[in-house]
C-alpha cells in the first residue's frame, strides 16, 4: 500500500476516478456482464452495443490513469475486480458513470514492469472487454480504441517533459509489446492503432479505425479521433 499525494488524487478525480464514494455503487467490474441495462439507462444509449462502447470509454479513463500513475509515480492500483466500483454521477449537466476505488490497493511498481503492464492490459482492461462482449455484439477493436485515445494524450505530454520523457518512452514501448499482448489475444491492438507513429504524429489525426458511437449518446458529440 502507498499513500497518494493531493496531486495524484486530483489527477484521478479529473478522470472521474475517486477514492471515496460520491454516490451509491451500482455494480463492480466483477459483474459488468449484468450491468448493461443500468449503463443503457444512465447513458440513454439506444442499444446495448452503444451502451457497451460508452461504458468502455469510462473504463478507459481508469486504465489511462493506471498507466499515468505507473509512468509518473511508479505506482498502480492492484485491487480485485470486485473492488473496482462504478456509480452514477453528473458531469457537465449529463448523467454519467464514475469509478470508485480504494486507496489501500495502490502499491509501488515492481521491478519487472512488463508484468505490471500485462496485469493492467489482461486482468483489468481485457477482462472487462470480454465481459461486455459476452452480452452484446460489438467489435473488440472499438472497445480497445476507446481506451487508447486517453493514453495517446498522456504520453504526448510525457514525451515533452524532460523530467519524465525517458521513462515514458520505455513504458510506451512496453505498452505495445507483442509478447505481452500475445499472452491473452492475437496481436498488440495498441501497436496496430499507432501504426508505428508517435503520439505527436497522431494527436490531431483521425487515428481510430472504428467509431465509438459517442455521437449517438444524448449530450455528447462525435469524438475528435473518429474516422467517419
Amino acid at each position: 500500500m502507498t499513500t497518494l499525494s493531493n496531486d495524484q488524487i486530483r489527477q484521478l478525480n479529473n478522470y472521474s476516478v475517486y477514492l471515496a464514494p460520491i454516490g451509491r455503487s451500482l455494480f463492480d467490474a466483477k459483474n459488468v456482464e449484468n450491468a448493461l441495462p443500468v449503463i443503457k439507462l444512465i447513458s440513454q444509449a439506444p442499444n446495448d452495443p452503444i451502451a457497451a462502447s460508452y461504458f468502455m470509454r469510462r473504463v478507459g479513463m481508469f486504465i489511462s490513469m493506471q498507466f499515468y500513475m505507473m509512468t509518473m509515480y511508479d505506482e498502480i492500483w492492484d485491487g480485485p475486480l470486485e473492488q473496482l466500483h462504478f456509480f452514477s454521477t453528473t458531469e457537465y449537466g449529463n448523467k454519467t458513470i464514475g469509478t470508485y476505488i480504494r486507496e489501500e490497493h495502490f502499491r509501488h511498481v515492481r521491478e519487472n514492469r512488463s508484468e505490471e503492464v500485462q496485469l493492467i492490459w489482461e486482468h483489468q482492461c481485457d477482462a472487462i472487454i470480454q465481459k461486455l462482449r459476452s452480452q452484446c455484439s460489438i467489435s473488440p477493436i472499438t472497445l480497445w480504441e476507446n481506451v487508447f485515445g486517453y493514453l495517446l494524450w498522456h504520453y504526448y505530454v510525457f514525451f515533452d517533459n524532460p523530467a519524465i520523457a525517458d521513462q515514458a518512452k520505455q513504458d510506451w514501448i512496453l505498452l505495445q509489446n507483442e509478447e505481452i499482448w500475445s499472452s491473452f489475444t492475437s496481436k498488440s491492438h495498441l501497436a496496430v492503432y499507432l501504426k508505428g507513429k508517435s503520439p505527436a504524429e497522431l494527436i490531431n489525426s483521425k487515428v481510430r479505425s472504428t467509431c465509438c458511437f459517442s455521437k449517438d449518446i444524448p449530450g455528447l458529440q462525435k469524438c475528435g479521433f473518429c474516422p467517419i
